[in-house]
């Protein structure tokens, strides 16, 4: 008898599957999401683009409606001024730079731990070398050695390994939130203070941890290429939002 594919989940199964990821972070992938290291279970993405975009839509509208302007209050309470001029947006590193390299530096290793001793280094060299020469070699050397199928050898199947790979599951919990709240704080960069109150940093960040914990989750369920495309597409949002108001109205800038 033929075995046919599980289908996807509904996107109210994915809602209710990220609320109890949140609580109890686990290494399982989604329904239809083929186990293992290889290519295809980690690069492609294995999701709608109808689905990317209901997720994007998800944090567009929580960072619109709720975190986005808690964000602006604390920045005008502390002085922070954005580095980014609204005049010049940098639209391939927001759109394709920024989701690949960050995705490299901070979710790629939590499915493969093993191999973030080299890869967390060189996304380090790629965030400060964005459409230079040398970055674009680098980040082309970085894809290929992270797109390689990793098949183990023998020894990777010891009782040392197993050991391992159980001890990483069990804390994988705090790897998860680890790797959200330094996405965000990281983001602390783009602002430039008057001033500074220390325990008013995190809100100037929030919608960064929310999305990171989102493209955590979708690291973890569904790949790194999912996530890449997902935090391309969240990026690409307020980016075209923002040429557009410079298109119709140029005098806002």
């Amino acid at each position: 008898m033929t075995r046919t594919p599980s289908a996807p989940p509904a996107f109210r199964q994915d809602l209710a599957d990220f609320w109890r990821f949140l609580r109890h972070p686990d290494l399982r992938r989604s329904p239809g999401r083929r186990a293992g290291g290889s290519l295809a279970s980690d690069w492609w993405p294995g999701i709608s683009l109808g689905r990317l975009l209901a997720w994007a839509a998800v944090l567009w509208l929580i960072n619109a409606a709720l975190l986005g302007p808690l964000s602006l209050l604390v920045a005008q309470k502390l002085g922070a001024e954005h580095r980014l001029d609204a005049g010049h947006v940098p639209v391939l590193i927001a759109v394709f730079w920024a989701p690949v390299v960050e995705e490299l530096l901070f979710r790629y290793g939590m499915r493969r731990p093993g191999q973030a001793w080299w890869m967390v280094p060189l996304a380090i060299v790629l965030v400060s070398n964005p459409l230079r020469a040398p970055g674009w070699i680098l980040l082309a050397i970085a894809l290929l050695a992270a797109c390689l199928p990793l098949r183990r050898g023998r020894i990777s199947r010891g009782h040392w390994a197993r050991a391992w790979r159980r001890e990483y599951a069990r804390v994988y919990g705090v790897v998860y939130h680890l790797v959200a709240v330094a996405f965000a704080a990281v983001h602390l960069h783009n602002f430039v203070f008057d001033r500074t109150t220390l325990w008013l940093l995190p809100f100037l960040v929030l919608p960064q941890w929310v999305t990171g914990l989102v493209l955590g989750w979708m690291r973890t369920r569904r790949g790194i290429g999912a996530s890449m495309a997902l935090h391309a597409l969240f990026n690409a949002g307020p980016v075209l939002v923002i040429l557009a108001t410079l298109h119709f109205f140029p005098g806002s800038a």
